[in-house]
């Protein structure tokens, strides 16, 4: 194993070549918790691939929430339902991943459904040609039988993670304990990075 420290911008490019050689479409997983800032480094990679004239189109998983009285029927709080119940995985599957596979339409929707309002977005579809990426930003995506094509999984220790979360989010904590154990995204990314310092990542190979 080495672990090698990289620049933020050298990590966009780790990123980026993960799917230098797809002639397909292609489906990739930016995963880690709020802290570690999975949208942030998706939109940097995105620009990247733009810049290198592919489509991009990036999808926050906070956009692929089930509604309120779905998710929320075992309480605000409830860390195994976080893990478990909050992403509507099979909308996901429907509007996003299944579209950008390699059989089909290209027609992906970035956002789904308002968490905040609690109500569908009325956004429009996105056209994905030829070698387009989407890159779909979160927490908790790995080991749920998501059909993504290359993941990134984005990690902090638990010691960080609590000292990081704002004190609101604490009660999420044992979801990313669990899910580091269970579903153990670290095994199962393309490319783990070591992001206890965001502006500080490393990469481990």
């Amino acid at each position: 194993m080495q672990i090698t420290p990289v620049t933020p911008d050298r990590l966009v490019d780790e990123v980026v070549a993960l799917v230098a050689g797809w002639s397909d479409r292609v489906r990739l997983a930016i995963d880690g918790p709020p802290p570690t800032r999975p949208l942030g480094q998706a939109r940097r990679a995105a620009a990247e691939l733009r810049a290198q004239g592919r489509d991009a189109v990036v999808v926050a998983a906070s956009d692929y929430l089930r509604p309120a009285s779905v998710r929320l029927e075992f309480g605000h709080e409830d860390p195994d339902e976080f893990l478990d119940g909050w992403l509507d995985g099979a909308g996901l599957i429907r509007e996003v991943l299944r579209p950008a596979g390699p059989d089909g339409s290209g027609r992906v929707l970035p956002r789904l459904w308002d968490a905040v309002a609690d109500r569908a977005y009325r956004d429009r579809y996105a056209e994905l040609r030829g070698n387009g990426v989407v890159l779909v930003a979160g927490g908790l995506m790995l080991g749920r039988d998501l059909p993504f094509d290359v993941a990134v999984h984005l990690r902090m220790s638990p010691a960080q993670l609590g000292r990081t979360l704002p004190a609101a989010k604490r009660w999420t904590l044992p979801a990313y304990e669990r899910y580091d154990v269970e579903r153990d995204p670290s095994g199962l990314a393309d490319l783990l990075v070591l992001a206890d310092h965001p502006d500080r990542p490393a990469v481990r190979r």
